[in-house]
């Protein structure tokens, strides 16, 4: 079992920049997918940004040239760069794992980027 601590979600403005960090209960191995998800009141969970050893990224159109995701393999630490924030960026974000074929879910961290 793998426990995902979000923080660093708040309040923004547009044009504005947040840091969100996800801190996990166990080491990362080579073999992890992680990745950061949202999803906004009335809509579906969607991928924000994921990343697999070593450090391949991948991001939908929305994310790209936007976000960054990046991780700290000695701090077991995941972190998603929010820049140019938009209102239609408003979510609850949530930190993601796949490992040994289980997924493991954050318990989200609210972004709220006002016009």
């Amino acid at each position: 079992q793998v426990q995902l601590v979000e923080s660093g979600g708040g309040l923004a403005q547009a044009g504005g920049s947040l840091r969100l960090s996800c801190v996990a209960s166990s080491s990362f191995s080579m073999d992890d997918t992680m990745a950061w998800y949202r999803q906004a009141p009335g809509n579906q969970r969607e991928l924000v940004a994921s990343i697999t050893f070593p450090n391949r990224t991948n991001y939908p159109e929305f994310a790209r040239g936007r976000f960054v995701i990046s991780r700290d393999n000695s701090k077991n630490t995941m972190y998603l760069q929010l820049n140019r924030l938009r209102p239609e960026d408003t979510a609850v974000y949530y930190c993601y794992l796949l490992r040994d074929f289980f997924n493991y879910w954050g318990q989200g961290t609210q972004v709220t980027v006002s016009s």
